[in-house]
């Protein structure tokens, strides 16, 4: 049995977690942790594997905590920059038996939907994101789009390719959306929806669309237990649910 710790248990996606690791045969809930607990408090449970699903201004906080407590992290909470993940890679320089899974999105779908991108984008001239979320999500863009977006850009690097064709030089209103490695990435916020994502690729005569759609945050389940299964077999700082699939 996996000793599991959960922290932002009360939340939207941390009680599905609960729920889902308590459903699980090879896995047990012994914490459940949210914004005013102590972390340490997973490891006197005896935890080895702590999920956080928190929010975006906590979550290096948390990994750093958990790492210095000597236990594994599975993280989905989005927002982390290039520098955050940095620091977290060095500190584990110092646990080199502990293994740290931060992934943009868990959905299985959404996770193929990432790497079909990258492999689909050398082959056409223009490429942008558009995702789409639940007003209630605090981060724009999201981890996903931006995590897409940076594969999308490193393969089309990597294939020598020129920046995607765009004529605009007066845009005041932001209306070409955010610029990610050279990728435009718009997003979109409406009730009713939970979290999708279209990867638009284009060339003379031609699109390609690419979407995953998460009706229900179930879909993340299957990915966030795979990751707990996984994370201590993989030491070190993984970024993406993809390195624990054979893709």
């Amino acid at each position: 049995m996996i000793n599991v710790a959960v922290l932002g248990a009360a939340g939207r996606m941390g009680s599905h977690v609960v729920q889902a690791v308590g459903a699980a045969d090879d896995m047990e809930v012994v914490a459940t942790l949210d914004a005013d607990d102590d972390i340490a408090a997973a490891a006197h449970a005896k935890a080895e594997v702590v999920v956080d699903f928190t929010v975006p201004d906590s979550t290096e906080a948390h990994v750093h905590a958990l790492i210095d407590l000597g236990l594994h992290a599975v993280v989905g909470t989005t927002g982390w920059t290039s520098d955050a993940l940095a620091r977290v890679e060095e500190h584990l320089k110092e646990r080199p038996d502990l293994g740290v899974l931060i992934a943009p999105n868990f959905a299985i779908g959404a996770v193929l939907a990432m790497r079909f991108a990258a492999v689909a984008a050398p082959y056409f001239e223009s490429a942008e994101v558009v995702e789409l979320h639940h007003p209630d999500k605090v981060d724009a863009p999201s981890g996903t789009a931006i995590h897409t977006a940076r594969g999308i850009a490193a393969a089309r690097a990597d294939a020598g390719l020129e920046p995607s064709p765009d004529a605009t030089t007066h845009d005041p209103h932001g209306a070409r959306g955010a610029d990610i490695d050279g990728v435009h990435v718009h997003a979109v916020r409406l009730r009713g929806l939970v979290a999708h994502e279209e990867v638009l690729f284009g060339n003379a005569g031609e699109a390609f669309t690419i979407r995953t759609d998460s009706f229900d945050r179930a879909s993340f389940m299957p990915g966030v237990l795979l990751g707990i299964r996984e994370v201590a077999s993989r030491p070190g700082l993984t970024v993406g649910l993809d390195r624990y699939m054979d893709l």
